[in-house]
């Protein structure tokens, strides 16, 4: 299959998103998910000066907190 011929409509989430991306997914905003990156509590990729965070991060990240509502109740 040619890349050109793919369907532009994939029911498979993108592997790497951007803080955007990741901020809408969160319900966040954009300078919040920079904060989460910046301090290590969210993990992100470097693509040439693009900032990107990887799926599998994003979902540990959503883990994690439901783990510390868990252990609060």
């Amino acid at each position: 299959m040619h890349p050109s011929d793919r369907s532009h409509t994939s029911s498979v989430p993108p592997l790497l998103l951007t803080p955007e991306q990741a901020a809408d997914a969160l319900g966040v905003g954009r300078t919040y998910v920079y904060a989460l990156i910046r301090d290590g509590r969210l993990g992100s990729v470097t693509l040439g000066r693009s900032r990107r965070i990887p799926y599998s991060h994003l979902i540990a990240y959503v883990d994690h907190l439901e783990q510390l509502a868990a252990d609060s109740a």
